[in-house]
């Protein structure tokens, strides 16, 4: 009678319907983290590349992303990012093939959430900055800077979209291990 039990088509197609979204999980999984890879990447090199020279007033003035430690701290930021992406890319592959213990998906949860705020930090920081650098701050005297460094704050701003884009990427990445890591037995 066990062995009917076992042959009954509902589990069957239940067990198909399991593999089908274990499937699904990991190719989301590796997708994702491909283009949160390429993201960050991207806005990491941009801004370590990112530099302007001008005249202003017959003074020779630069614009590095280094002169700014918000900068600095986002260029790291995403550099983090990138190579926690990487590393959780790897191990998504290698467990893609292998039955996953469930605790595992609660610890992509965290590291998920790790990186998030990560990336929040770091694109908070250098969007307060860049706001500044654009707009000014009549209130302490700050000037705007990017009507004479327009190329230097074209490609911060490009950095901050790519990073935005990585924070999106991460959101959903957290989300998917939430709703995973649900499934642990207590």
């Amino acid at each position: 009678m066990a062995s009917t039990i076992n042959k009954s088509p509902e589990n069957h197609s239940s067990r198909a319907v399991v593999m089908k979204t274990h499937k699904f999980y990991f190719v989301s999984q590796i997708s994702l983290r491909c283009l949160a890879i390429f993201a960050t990447l991207t806005a990491t090199w941009i801004m370590l590349t990112t530099k302007q020279t001008t005249v202003v007033f017959g003074i020779q003035l630069d614009a590095r992303y280094n002169y700014s430690s918000a900068f600095k701290f986002f260029a790291f930021a995403n550099l983090i990012a990138c190579v926690f992406s990487v590393l959780s890319l790897f191990l998504a592959f290698i467990l893609s093939s292998k039955e996953v213990d469930p605790t595992y998906y609660f610890y992509t949860f965290l590291h998920d959430l790790i990186v998030l705020l990560l990336l929040m930090a770091g694109c908070a920081a250098a969007t307060a900055v860049g706001y500044i650098g654009k707009y000014g701050n009549n209130y302490t005297g700050w000037m705007p800077i990017c009507d004479h460094f327009a190329k230097f704050c074209h490609k911060i701003i490009f950095a901050a979209l790519l990073s935005y884009f990585g924070i999106l990427l991460y959101l959903i990445l957290t989300i998917i291990s939430a709703n995973k890591s649900r499934q642990i037995q207590v």
